[in-house]
């Protein structure tokens, strides 16, 4: 990264939203990723984290991430990296947040992750959703509010990718008749049950041990949903330890049957990595539906 107007754009911006005069002496190209170029900032200031990707393509894409660890950060219950600044120069934005060193975890790390979970999710409002959309990955994420999950569920998540992913060709009209069958049938499968504040993104990916050996959670796709949706996540692509899902159910326990509904909460994820990565998530989205 040596690009002197982007290193100018960034200096700008992480002075003047954090209110101090920063300087960035060099850029380090992080290893992985599959989304966004990521470096490690040195400043005079310390260490920080930096995300870039195509400005044409996602233009608001770090700004919403931007709010939604804002959101995260000032519940002060699950720890998330600070964000700093969000901007962007010529042809790409960008996100700053604090850089985190990796540690080794606590004794206690699994029940610790889960009641700092467990806590973030008794954080309510009126509404199923945000005033604004977002993204998932680079998948937009609608979140126009309803008073009913149900309706949430499928008019923002399932309904939308169904209709993306018939038009790439990645499912046929076989698939699309099945997800119009299971969207009928939400008001009967989900008890009621107030908004929480969701991650909305939490997959074992996404968290890492930070230098005190408690978990840091990042890469959000924030809104208020059913908290079942995390919880199910967080089943998939390898899971967390059983302590951390026992922890959760001894301090918030969820409505009955909740493991009945544990593959209908797991279909959007399955749908967003069909539409991202494609292969294999086909068979795990079909066997999900033909249980409806």
């Amino acid at each position: 990264m040596t690009d002197e107007l982007l290193m100018g754009e960034l200096t700008s911006a992480l002075s003047l939203q954090s209110g101090m005069k920063i300087h960035i002496n060099y850029a380090e190209k992080l290893p992985g990723g599959d989304i966004n170029e990521t470096f490690k900032l040195n400043t005079d200031s310390g260490l920080l984290f930096l995300k870039m990707n195509d400005a044409r393509n996602y233009p608001d894409m770090f700004e919403r991430e931007f709010m939604g660890l804002e959101t995260l950060y000032a519940t002060h219950t699950l720890a998330v990296p600070r964000p700093l600044a969000t901007g962007r120069s010529g042809g790409k934005v960008f996100l700053v947040t604090e850089f985190i060193e990796k540690g080794g975890a606590n004794p206690d790390f699994w029940e610790n992750f889960a009641a700092g979970l467990s806590r973030m999710h008794r954080h309510t409002q009126a509404h199923f959703g945000l005033p604004q959309a977002n993204y998932i990955g680079t998948i937009k994420q609608y979140n126009t509010p309803y008073t009913s999950w149900p309706v949430f569920y499928a008019f923002n998540r399932l309904q939308p990718l169904t209709r993306v992913a018939y038009d790439r060709h990645v499912i046929d009209k076989e698939m699309v008749t099945q997800m119009e069958k299971l969207w009928r049938q939400l008001p009967q499968i989900f008890p009621d049950e107030p908004p929480a504040l969701l991650h909305g993104d939490m997959w074992s990916g996404n968290f890492m041990v930070g230098p005190d050996g408690r978990a840091r959670v990042y890469d959000p796709a924030v809104y208020y949903g059913n908290r079942e949706m995390d919880l199910a996540m967080a089943r998939l692509f390898g899971g967390f330890d059983t302590r951390f899902y026992y922890t959760y159910q001894s301090m918030f326990p969820l409505a009955d049957e909740w493991q009945q509904r544990i593959s209908i909460c797991q279909l959007y994820p399955l749908m967003v990595h069909l539409l991202l990565f494609g292969g294999s998530y086909y068979n795990s989205v079909k066997e999900v539906l033909h249980t409806f």
